[in-house]
């Protein structure tokens, strides 16, 4: 067993802290709460090898007894895959993190952001690093993203994202696999990656130090900006109905005929929302 930290012992899943915060958050995501019979049960997350150190912060952040193991096995995507597993049986942490939001079991569409007071960065980066990504695209521009099959998480990460960068994203499940897969680039990522990964924070080494790549990011002189989408009011989606002609009402609400067009047809044929008093 690590050395654990002494501040641990009295402040175990204490939300507030940032370092539980992060490791609840990260656990909630990547972790697995497992009961059996005569109150066994287990809390364990596994990751690649090269990510043990986190699993080694875990465990100094634990005053229960812990265990990190490695193996090496041939999987559907390696021929050789090494990873480091962190197990914790303790009755009593398990009860403590299971009515904090951890299930057991399958949980991946019923977790949700804590009921208490908690550490909100630090917890938003804990998800992040177990179920996201954070770096450049292809074409070199800076991206953060998460995937997750969780409405309330998902939308706890618009919600907070457009807090801090003021980018608006509206959640829907993916058609094949079911799951939201929530995208930031550019300055929105750049900000977001810069506020959630600051000097000193517990993280994937990794992620943060590609998310401390993003910071260096400037914006070609000849790519165009996006204009934010200008949302429809209940007020213009009364009044396009009442006209009902796409030229007619290009004029009146400042909008192109186009999308005029684009709307009415949605309104009409149900596949937006309509509107109400």
């Amino acid at each position: 067993m690590a050395e654990q930290d002494p501040s641990a012992v009295v402040r175990f899943m204490d939300l507030t802290d940032p370092r539980y915060a992060y490791m609840f958050g990260f656990l909630q995501a990547d972790g697995h709460l497992s009961q059996q019979s005569r109150q066994r049960g287990c809390l364990a997350v596994e990751l690649n090898a090269r990510d043990i150190d986190l699993l080694h912060a875990f465990q100094r952040l634990t005053p229960y007894n812990s265990s990190i193991t490695e193996r090496s096995r041939a999987t559907n995507f390696a021929a050789e895959s090494h990873t480091a597993k962190w197990s914790l049986y303790s009755q009593e942490a398990r009860t403590i993190v299971n009515e904090l939001g951890i299930p057991y079991g399958r949980k991946s569409k019923i977790i949700a952001p804590p009921r208490v007071d908690f550490s909100r960065r630090d917890y938003v980066r804990g998800v992040i690093d177990a179920d996201g990504s954070v770096g450049y695209t292809g074409k070199g521009f800076p991206f953060l993203s998460l995937t997750t099959a969780s409405t309330a998480v998902g939308a706890y990460l618009c919600h907070y994202a457009k807090e801090v960068t003021g980018a608006e994203r509206t959640i829907k499940r993916n058609a094949r696999d079911g799951v939201y897969n929530i995208l930031y680039t550019n300055e929105a990522a750049v900000a977001l990656a810069s506020h959630l990964y600051y000097e000193g924070c517990l993280a994937l080494e990794r992620k943060k130090t590609s998310a401390a790549s993003l910071s260096t990011w400037i914006r070609p002189a000849d790519m165009p900006r996006m204009t934010p989408r200008r949302r429809w009011t209940v007020a213009e989606d009364l009044k396009l109905l009442e006209i009902g002609d796409a030229a007619t009402a290009a004029v009146e609400p400042s909008r192109t005929e186009s999308g005029c067009r684009q709307r009415l047809t949605r309104l009409r044929t149900g596949c937006g929302p309509w509107p109400r008093d």
